[in-house]
């Protein structure tokens, strides 16, 4: 038993251990299947505290020789699968956390140079029968292939601390592909090559070097979608469990979609439960200038994309162009991909769309621009819970001068031209109601697609809203439409009130005029 050769199960045990564990290890089956094929080298980028680690240590467990597994895994999942005991605690792992090795240097050239030495170390003392002749880490693996016909797992966390850490020096970048490259790419000695991080492989030139890899990111997480954080199933036992809101709980950490399947942040459910309390538990974990430096660059329209995605847009994307860096950005799609690799956005691989997945994420996005030179967005922000008021109130003039006043005041960043800007004027309006209420945009229902509609979440006892919205024609038209489509059919679940609430916006009124009208009317379901 070593430290990077055929560890102890440690670091799992204790995961396991602990207070919440949520049973991944069918994981396993898929890597299994995957020894010894030309898909044996997996690359799993996701964002942080996503379980990265965790998973990385339960392949450490279950495939060292280093170390007998079979009791810690005998109640999981994995223990029912027929090759369960053919692989567990056989083969010979190598792992390293990247990360390590690059906090204790100063270069990558030292990092890489420590990092061959510690490992070669445990090498030749665990084949001391093997007299080596060679110094460097590659020729000595070959060596053992050769003589012994050894095999290796290569577990490797944070693989790509070096493009987050060093993310301008282009020459350590290509001195460490090379390193993995040499490493890993057509070597007879690999069983099979395990790697995290947070971002993708890079794509540099030739140097795309590690095109042998199966890539499951952010993006297209493919067959290992439900590995990436807690599924809705594992969410409900655990609220069940912990006798915690399921519907908050989806509000607060849900909205990541990953092939169909809805996935949520699994540090801050375990920390919502443990606590019983809901709060902004991830985003904590690091400040909000990383978010803040990104959305508020000065080019590519970000601002104005920032202020749709905040008034809950989905907002179309193309992540393909993307060089799986911090620093390389061509477009506003290649920001946006990024915000989706390090989880502040969600991406959906059918629609090629982005959004912001959840109240935790959005507080966030909010936070980020509330100083420097987004004052008419964080106005109609505060404004918001005013607008919502004299909306449940039927001040019909009154909603009309709050929507009209922060179309005024966020003309220069909302270019007003039809619907859809309209839409999202009122959606930022609109802010504060996602604190009671689930909105949605475009929502199926009756006879077509309603604009804006609030459901009142468990606790609120306010009536749900459906908001029509008409460019230069009449409010009492919007409200037609809604009854005559049947629009109020997409509260298959609700009973109570409903307002039925129609903005217009007449570009052509004069200046003295107004410009939005607003009429509300009040049904029963």
């Amino acid at each position: 038993m070593g430290i990077y050769l055929n560890p102890s199960n440690t670091a799992f045990q204790k995961a396991v251990n602990s207070n919440i564990y949520v049973d991944k290890t069918m994981l396993i089956a898929y890597t299994n299947k995957n020894l010894n094929t030309e898909h044996q080298e997996i690359c799993v980028s996701r964002p942080r505290r996503f379980g990265k680690s965790m998973a990385a240590n339960m392949l450490v467990a279950y495939y060292s020789r280093g170390c007998d597994s079979k009791e810690l895994f005998r109640n999981l999942k994995i223990a029912s699968h027929p090759d369960f005991e053919k692989h567990l605690n056989k083969y010979n792992v190598i792992h390293l956390n990247m990360q390590q090795f690059l906090s204790r240097t100063n270069t990558i050239h030292d990092m890489l140079s420590m990092l061959e030495r510690k490992v070669i170390r445990e090498l030749k003392r665990t084949f001391s029968e093997i007299e080596f002749f060679e110094e460097d880490l590659v020729s000595i693996m070959e060596t053992l292939y050769s003589e012994t016909g050894t095999q290796f797992i290569f577990i490797i966390d944070e693989w790509d601390c070096i493009f987050r850490i060093k993310e301008s020096d282009w020459n350590a970048q290509k001195e460490y592909l090379d390193f993995l490259r040499d490493l890993l790419k057509d070597q007879l000695y690999v069983a099979l090559a395990y790697m995290t991080g947070i971002l993708p492989i890079k794509k540099y030139g030739e140097h795309s070097a590690l095109n042998m890899f199966d890539e499951y990111s952010m993006t297209n997480q493919m067959a290992l979608a439900e590995f990436t954080g807690f599924t809705e199933e594992e969410v409900r036992g655990l609220c069940e469990q912990y006798e915690m809101s399921f519907e908050e709980t989806k509000h607060w950490y849900d909205g990541y979609t990953l092939k169909g399947l809805s996935i949520y942040n699994p540090r801050s459910v375990v920390m919502a439960m443990t606590s019983h309390d809901f709060d902004s538990y991830w985003t904590k974990t690091e400040t909000y200038e990383s978010l803040k430096k990104y959305i508020q660059m000065d080019q590519f329209g970000l601002n104005k994309l920032a202020v749709r995605l905040i008034s809950s847009e989905h907002i179309s994307v193309n992540p393909d162009k993307f060089q799986n860096d911090m620093t390389t950005f061509n477009s506003a799609d290649d920001v946006l991909t990024l915000l989706v690799h390090l989880g502040y956005l969600t991406y959906d691989f059918c629609t090629k769309t982005v959004w912001i997945p959840n109240s935790e994420v959005q507080r966030e996005f909010v936070n980020s621009i509330e100083d420097g030179g987004w004052e008419p967005v964080m106005a109609a922000i505060r404004q918001s819970e005013k607008l919502l008021k004299t909306t449940l109130q039927m001040q019909e003039e009154k909603v009309a001068e709050l929507v009209e006043e922060a179309h005024r005041n966020n003309a220069s960043i909302i270019q007003y031209n039809d619907e859809n800007s309209l839409s999202c004027v009122i959606s930022l309006a609109y802010y504060s109601a996602k604190k009671n209420y689930a909105v949605y945009r475009e929502m199926p229902g009756g006879e077509g697609y309603a604009d804006l509609v609030f459901v009142p979440r468990i606790g609120c006892f306010d009536p749900a809203m459906i908001v029509e919205l008409k460019w230069n024609k009449s409010a009492e038209t919007a409200i037609t439409q809604i009854k005559n489509k049947k629009y109020a059919e997409c509260l298959q679940d609700y009973s109570g009130e409903i307002l039925l609430v129609g903005i217009s916006y007449d570009k052509d009124a004069k200046e003295n005029s107004k410009r939005h009208i607003c009429k509300i009317e009040k049904i029963m379901k």
